[in-house]
């Protein structure tokens, strides 16, 4: 069976359900807003209620790994069928897991999450690189060889990345151009995008990096985080166009009812293209 590469599903999923990216985060304050309880009866109505609402009509759906992991294996057999149902309804799953290590654990860390054979198997997954590119080899290959993606952390919204991401490399480079360089190797002659992404805060105002990697470029800090779908043209420039804003307490705050959840998604998507038409 031929295997389609993410780059062109998400470019797919991006043209048709609009470029946008839901978190799906429950979080305790979350739960309360939405007067469920913080436990695991509470995590699995919210859950439910963002798939059903959103998995058949947005282009990604992002499960934050850790707010189902903080309930042990309860909490993880939320999150395997939170993965299967919204990959069945026609949404693209990106686990936020934010990996990282070496050799053999890396290995693992990429069969939990791109091999088929796995409850967790997902459409991408988040990574680390900060022990070196080279150690995301094992979470590379094994996404290429499955049609997978991922998501590389690069320039991130927090400020504290700032004192590693911005620190220069022995050639004059940023760590975080360093690891967009890496990228952009990876994606090389890829159409219509690479299956390699990078995460790139869209609060930066000026990412002051060459975006072009020639891959998705994944967008957190729109909504509750302050940026809006109008900050983009000015953070990514002529990369605009790979852009996958992520939104996470700027949809789900407006549940619990599946109606407001899917007006607010509708919102941002229909904000998002006007932004990047204009670009």
């Amino acid at each position: 069976m031929t295997v389609i590469p993410f780059g062109i599903r998400l470019r797919t999923a991006m043209d048709t359900r609009g470029p946008l990216c839901v978190g799906i985060d429950p979080h305790a304050s979350l739960l309360s807003a939405w007067g469920l309880d913080d436990d695991i009866k509470g995590l699995e109505t919210f859950t439910r209620t963002v798939v059903e609402a959103l998995a058949d009509r947005v282009a990604v759906l992002k499960p934050q790994s850790a707010f189902f992991e903080r309930f042990g294996s309860r909490g993880i057999a939320v999150l395997e069928k939170a993965v299967e149902e919204s990959r069945a309804a026609g949404a693209l799953v990106l686990m936020d897991a934010k990996r990282g290590d070496i050799g053999s654990t890396m290995g693992a860390y990429a069969a939990t999450y791109l091999d088929p054979a796995s409850p967790l198997f997902s459409d991408a997954v988040t990574v680390s690189p900060y022990l070196g590119f080279g150690s995301l080899r094992p979470a590379l290959d094994l996404a290429k060889e499955n049609g997978a993606g991922v998501f590389v952390l690069a320039l991130t919204s927090n400020p504290e990345g700032a004192e590693v991401q911005r620190a220069t490399a022995a050639d004059g480079r940023s760590l975080a151009q360093l690891m967009l360089d890496h990228m952009a190797a990876e994606n090389a002659g890829a159409d219509p995008m690479g299956s390699v992404g990078a995460v790139v805060g869209a609060t930066l105002g000026d990412a002051g990096a060459n975006l072009a990697i020639n891959g998705p470029l994944l967008a957190p800090g729109i909504g509750a985080q302050g940026a809006t779908p109008a900050d983009l043209p000015g953070v990514f420039g002529s990369a605009v166009g790979n852009v996958v804003p992520s939104v996470s307490r700027g949809v789900l705050r407006h549940g619990p009812g599946p109606v407001g959840l899917r007006d607010s998604a509708q919102r941002f998507a229909d904000e998002v293209r006007e932004a990047v038409s204009g670009a």
